[in-house]
Formats: structure tokens, sequence, C-alpha cells
């Protein structure tokens, strides 16, 4: 088939352009004709909460990609969807996460209905945003109302969905992100990392947002006492908001010089050895639709404490690849505990394995184009 992806790919860094990239390289080696319409302004820098748009990484190789869709520019979303109009691909891929970007990409959508040929499917990770705004659902509706169908990655977003149309909406859980490589061993990841190898590591992971819930676990830690265990907290990712207010909560906790820091965009040669040095990932969200993190976490076969919110529980079975707690910093403190007390890597291991088969990118190859 010739299918064309309209979203952020490489250069752009985070879990979504990977996740684009991966995706296309996936329809390649499935035989299909692929180009991706990438963006050439994604946020204004005004808008843009980090240090930098851009992956440092290198690019993924031989995927057909340019960089042409301006976010704000009205006259350039009639263009592009003019030429994705044109160049009539059997199916447009629209990756939808914010409703910022609805009328850019509703607009390119409603030019490239009226070729009468190409099949729009809205890949969509939130509908209702994590941080919400009054003017959220009309712009969601507005883009909402230019696709043919929808594929989310939890029941969460689909039943969000449901609000905005009767359309047809298929779940198909995030694959994994295997494009980090394989985990190493855990001598390799402490050295590479220069950390101590006698100390034990739990790890928060990924750019840092109010509704991630750092806070929690941050006084998870301190309830704990770990820090006199032998067990250190890793906080490795980048703010997205307020640095300050999370180092005077981690001072005001006593745990502020307790924890190891490592607030810069982790590039994706590193990650691997991040997740290979931590025992245990906790993702202690407040709120939550799916989590690249947990499919970071599979690939690199990595026990997990999550928060019952959103689609984590779905991916997370409690008891066997981790712990589902509720969004409580008591709860969060008695399942770490209770990690290092039972010491059931080895039998989380054996789930871990046998859970990762789920998540395939044939199967979301599959039903992007056949749903």
């Amino acid at each position: 088939m010739k299918i064309t992806l309209l979203g952020p790919a490489y250069p752009y860094r985070g879990g979504i352009a990977a996740f684009n990239d991966r995706l296309a390289i996936e329809f390649m080696a499935e035989g299909h004709d692929v180009n991706v319409e990438n963006f050439s302004l994604q946020y204004p820098e005004f808008l843009f909460p980090g240090k930098t748009q851009y992956n440092p990484s290198s690019a993924p190789s031989d995927v057909k990609m340019v960089r042409s869709v301006n976010s704000v520019n009205p006259f350039n979303w009639v263009k592009i969807g003019r030429r994705i109009r044109l160049y009539a691909p059997d199916v447009l891929i629209v990756r939808y996460w914010m409703p910022f970007m609805a009328p850019c990409l509703g607009t390119i959508m409603r030019e490239v209905k009226k070729n009468g040929k190409t099949q729009i499917v809205a890949l969509v990770d939130n509908i209702i945003p994590h941080e919400r705004h009054f003017y959220d659902s009309i712009l969601s509706r507005y883009f909402v109302n230019a696709a043919d169908r929808f594929v989310v990655m939890s029941a969460s977003v689909r039943d969000e969905l449901k609000q905005f149309t009767d359309k047809p909406c298929a779940v198909n859980p995030h694959p994994l992100y295997d494009i980090y490589g394989e985990k190493v061993t855990r001598a390799e990841a402490c050295k590479t990392l220069s950390l101590d190898p006698a100390l034990k590591y739990i790890m928060f992971f990924g750019f840092i947002r109010d509704y991630k819930g750092l806070d929690l676990l941050l006084e998870a830690y301190s309830k704990g006492d770990f820090h006199s265990k032998g067990i250190k907290l890793i906080v490795a990712g980048e703010f997205y908001g307020n640095r300050d207010k999370y180092m005077e909560l981690a001072s005001g906790l006593g745990v502020k010089d307790k924890v190891l820091w490592h607030n810069d965009f982790i590039p994706d040669d590193e990650v691997k050895y991040w997740f290979s040095a931590a025992d245990v990932v906790v993702q202690p969200y407040k709120t939550a639709t799916q989590s690249g993190i947990t499919q970071i976490c599979y690939q690199m076969e990595k026990p997990m404490i999550v928060t019952a919110v959103g689609g984590l529980a779905e991916m997370v079975p409690d008891g066997k690849v981790g712990y589902v707690v509720n969004v409580n910093a008591d709860e969060i403190c008695n399942a770490i505990a209770e990690f290092y007390a039972k010491g059931d890597i080895d039998r989380f291991l054996k789930d871990i394995k046998e859970q990762k088969n789920r998540y395939s990118w044939h199967s979301m190859a599959q039903v992007l184009l056949n749903s």
C-alpha cells in the first residue's frame, strides 16, 4: 500500500516522534511504500517547556521524510493538504496527542479527503489532555470530525473518544520500544553511568510534568527511609515545568541530597543503561492514558510500580510484572518496600518475558491498515 504518516518524527525528540520513526520502519519491512510528513515547526519556542525540541541521536535509516508542516500557519496547512491529496496515498495515518495540533491536522485532513480515495486513520494518544483548557473539546472535535476511523492504545482513550464520535475505533496496545536496543548487564550499566553497583536503584524516567506524580514518589521515598537501606532513587529526565518546586519539596522531605538527579534529556543510545541499572521503574502518574515508559520496561525486562490510572493497569498486570497501586504516596512506598522485601525479581522477569510478546509492531501496523 501507499502510506503517508503525518506527525512528528526525527529530528524531533520524545516518545511520539520515536514511535512514528519505528512505525515507518515496520511498514517498510512489510513491503509498503511509506513517506512521513514531518513538522518544519512543531511548537513555537515560547510554547515549548523543555530546553530543546531536537534529538541529538542519529536519524533512522532509509525513512522517506520531509519536514513540511508548520503548526501555526494556516496557509501551510492548506498547501500540505493539497499536496497529500494529489499524492493520493491509500492511507493517511495522522498522530493526535494534544488539542493545540487540531486546527493544523484537521485542516490538512479535510483537504486530503477531497480526493475521494485516501482513507484517513487517526492514531490517538490522548483525546482529552492531561493538563486541560476550556477550548480542548472544541479543538478535539474539529480533529475527530475529519477522520474516517481511529486506533487507540488503551481502553480508557477509547472510552473518552466515545464522547466525541461513534466512528469505528480499534484498540491495540502500544508496541515495545525496541529502538533503544537490548538490556546490558547491571555491572556494565553502573560502570557506564558511574553508579555504585553495591547500591539498589529505583528509577523515575522521562519528562517531568505535574501529572506524572514525581512529588508523590519523593514523598514515598522519604516515608520508607530507603536511603538508609542502600536504596537510591534516580530521577532521570528533563523538567517540563517548575523545577524549583520539586527541589523545595525534596529539601523539605529531607531527600534532596539523597536523590540522584539527572535532569537532562536522555539520548537514545543511553536509555538502555539507565533501565539496566535500575531494579524497578516507578510511574506514579496522577492521570494517564498509556505510557511509552512501560514499553521500554518490557523491552528491557524491568519490573514496574504504576498507579491505577488510565491504561496503565491494562499494561501492567498486578503481581505479575510489578505492582499496581492507588495514587497515594503511602501505597507507592509500601509497594517499593514489598518489592525489595519479597525479592521477587526472578518471578517478575519470567512474567515480563511472557507479557512482552503481546506488544508487536506487526500487530499495530495491521490494525492501522485493516481495522
